[in-house]
């Protein structure tokens, strides 16, 4: 299967959102923790049906893969705010989603481009 580099990012962000989800408090395991686990994958899902779409329906798959991406990024600031995890941890996943939203800011201007 071919598999596009920004699809395997996210995917390992996503194994790195349940490492870090696994450490968090109970309390914040099931609502922040899940959430974030949440956006990641709808981002992953989005990525994917944007990868197999005809090119006219690609970016709107792409638009809302980076609507997720920016969500994640706020839910993890949140986390960071809270003390909900390890600011290492949370800094590693921030990295990681800036890396994939300038991947798909790339994607959605090749696709957009005449």
């Amino acid at each position: 299967m071919d598999t596009l580099p920004i699809i395997n990012r996210t995917y390992d962000l996503y194994k790195h959102a349940v490492g870090i989800t696994s450490h968090m408090e109970k309390c914040w395991r099931y609502s922040i923790g899940q959430s974030i686990e949440r956006s990641v994958l709808d981002c992953l899902s989005e990525l994917i049906m944007a990868k197999n779409a005809p090119k006219q329906l690609k970016p709107g798959y792409l638009i809302r893969a980076s609507s997720h991406q920016e969500t994640a990024i706020l839910k993890l600031r949140l986390c960071l705010e809270l003390k909900t995890a390890g600011e290492t941890q949370i800094f590693q996943a921030q990295s990681a989603l800036q890396e994939i939203g300038r991947m798909l800011g790339g994607w959605l201007k090749s696709v957009n481009a005449p």
